[in-house]
């Protein structure tokens, strides 16, 4: 059902402590609150809703619930237990007066990422604006961009064979176990010490024993899997409750060290990938790829990310520059006159492949060309920030879904910080033009 609107003054408001007048209006919290156009964001996000069932929390309440947590790599408890004690928070999300308890439920953001997860482009949207007027941003600085991708890591331990077989085991002994499946013998205790040893061996580099404690642990799983399907051969809404578990379960039996294809990484997210991007220190990732587009050139407020897009499947990064180019002209409004990318993007299936330019390129790079091909690897320390302060290091959340909903959210945080660093800045800015345009008169003060 359409949102609930939040509450105005009442006759029994009268002492109550209005936050305008608790907090410093000037604050750059507080400035960015009236520069952000929460009814065009109503507007925007009105189909997403039915006119049926309970009334959803208000808009402006969980958009601005989401950006306070990215914007402060904060998590969802951390953002709500500090809502209830910072009136400027409470004023960003558009509270009319200090509350001293929380006036929403908790639930509310899961239930709205979910709502709205493939709509959160115009948030991304609402940043550039709100900085391009707020002077941040100038329209010219979006013609030329730098592409580059990275990998998002999954909330997941690190996948061994014998991790990997131990937890299916678990999982399927404990499903038996709500569902009243009676096994012949569990296996769990088992196991875990297998598992254990395992992991022992494979530090004192012995893999034969290693290999022998794997072997015991796909044997185990395999007798496990077969008592179950024996057990609910016959019975119908047994059989769709196990097929999802008994499916992974196969998949982790089957799947061998180095093989080709499609392999499962984590029980609780199969989603999960392995990347390798070529580091030292980390020669596989597991998570998904991220592609990100900035500015080339640092704009007066920084450098700001443009557009944000997960790529499930690992696709080769050249094979992804025209759809991004694509949709970040959709998202910005303006046409790219120039894409600067690295060697990853060789054999790109850009649309103008002229105004594409690689880094060790000599042919046609030349003049301002050159200088702006040297500003490519600047994207990097953007990519560390959304990692590092924001929430692109580690995604928390399930699904497909959940990894492109925390990439866009990790970079509208990571604008959002941007902003208010420019508009705390500003604001000192002009504080000091005026103490110096007053310095004068004190001074003939003075004198006379």
């Amino acid at each position: 059902m359409r949102p609930k609107q939040q509450q105005k003054a009442r006759h029994d408001d009268l002492f109550r402590a209005r936050l305008d007048q608790i907090i410093n209006m000037k604050h750059a919290l507080a400035v960015l609150a009236e520069k952000i156009d929460w009814a065009w964001l109503d507007s925007e996000l009105a189909d997403c809703f039915s006119d049926q069932g309970r009334p959803a929390e208000p808009v402006r309440f969980m958009l601005g619930m989401l950006m306070l947590k990215h914007t402060y790599g904060l998590s969802d408890e951390q953002v709500w237990d500090r809502w209830v004690h910072d009136p400027y928070f409470q004023y960003f999300t558009g509270e009319e007066f200090f509350q001293h308890e929380l006036v929403h439920e908790r639930s509310g953001m899961s239930h709205w990422r979910r709502r709205i997860g493939d709509r959160l482009d115009i948030l991304l949207a609402e940043t550039l604006r709100v900085a391009h007027d707020s002077g941040a941003l100038k329209k010219s600085d979006l013609a030329r961009v730098t592409v580059d991708t990275t990998v998002q890591p999954k909330n997941v331990a690190f996948p061994t064979d014998a991790k990997l077989l131990e937890t299916a085991i678990h999982q399927l002994a404990k499903l038996a176990k709500q569902h009243g499946v009676a096994l012949r013998q569990s296996y769990v205790r088992l196991a875990k010490r297998a598992a254990m040893m395992a992991g022992r061996y494979a530090h004192a580099k012995q893999f034969k024993r290693m290999n022998k404690q794997i072997k015991f642990l796909r044997t185990r799983l395999g007798r496990v899997i077969r008592d179950i399907r024996r057990k609910i051969d016959a019975d119908a809404e047994r059989q769709v409750a196990f097929a999802g578990a008994l499916s992974k379960a196969s998949q982790i039996r089957r799947q061998k060290p180095r093989q080709r294809g499609w392999k499962l990484y984590s029980w609780h997210a199969p989603e999960t990938e392995c990347i390798g991007k070529g580091k030292a220190r980390t020669p596989y990732e597991f998570g998904v790829k991220v592609s990100l587009t900035t500015t080339n050139k640092r704009c007066k407020g920084g450098q700001f990310i443009l557009h944000a897009k997960a790529l499930p499947g690992n696709p080769y990064d050249g094979h992804t520059l025209k759809e991004v180019i694509a949709e970040t002209e959709a998202l910005t409004g303006r046409e790219i006159e120039r894409t600067y990318v690295d060697r990853g993007y060789v054999g790109h299936d850009a649309p103008k492949p002229g105004r594409v330019f690689k880094s060790g390129q000599k042919r046609g790079v030349h003049g301002q060309i050159k200088k702006e091909l040297r500003r490519r690897p600047a994207i990097e320390p953007v990519i560390g920030h959304c990692k590092s302060d924001g929430h692109l290091g580690r995604n928390f959340l399930k699904g497909r879904l959940g990894d492109q909903i925390n990439a866009v959210m990790s970079v509208v945080g990571y604008n959002l910080r941007l902003i208010l660093k420019w508009l705390s800045n500003l604001l000192r800015k002009i504080i000091a033009a005026l103490y110096a345009a007053m310095i004068p008169i004190s001074a003939l003060r003075t004198a006379s």
